[in-house]
């Protein structure tokens, strides 16, 4: 992965893109959190495959669960993260990584989210009951 080629740039809501890609939260204080789905006040990242692209998006979210990204968040009223901080911190991400131990990383990952979207629904479901018992 040390000869990853991406590109990062300011998302504009509307523009649609061919490339394979996902989006990082530039504002807040979850700043750097990678997305599927565009929203305002997003970074997109386009990279040349879908292999590429699973690969960087959960570098980017192992970096934003660790905190790597709040070093750089800066702002009092609307923290934020610059376009330079995150292309600074992937790329030593990926001066630093290692093929063998990034596949198990990537496996676990995946199957902790997963596993976390998984409860999430069940929260959403357990809610819905709590409303539809009250009122009945």
């Amino acid at each position: 992965m040390t000869n990853l080629h991406y590109e990062i740039k300011t998302h504009k809501m509307g523009r649609t893109y061919k490339a394979p890609r996902f989006y990082i939260l530039n504002k807040g204080l979850n700043s750097g959190r990678p997305m599927n789905q565009p929203c305002p006040n997003f970074f997109v990242v386009k990279v040349d495959t879908k292999e590429e692209r699973e690969s960087l998006y959960y570098l980017t979210l192992s970096l934003q669960t660790g905190k790597y990204f709040s070093y750089y968040i800066k702002g009092s009223v609307i923290p934020f993260i610059t376009i330079g901080d995150a292309r600074k911190v992937l790329n030593t991400a990926i001066q630093n990584y290692k093929q063998q131990q990034w596949g198990l990383k990537v496996e676990k990952l995946k199957k902790v989210t997963a596993y976390e979207n998984n409860l999430q629904q069940q929260l959403n479901t357990i809610y819905k009951l709590k409303i539809a018992l009250l009122r009945i």
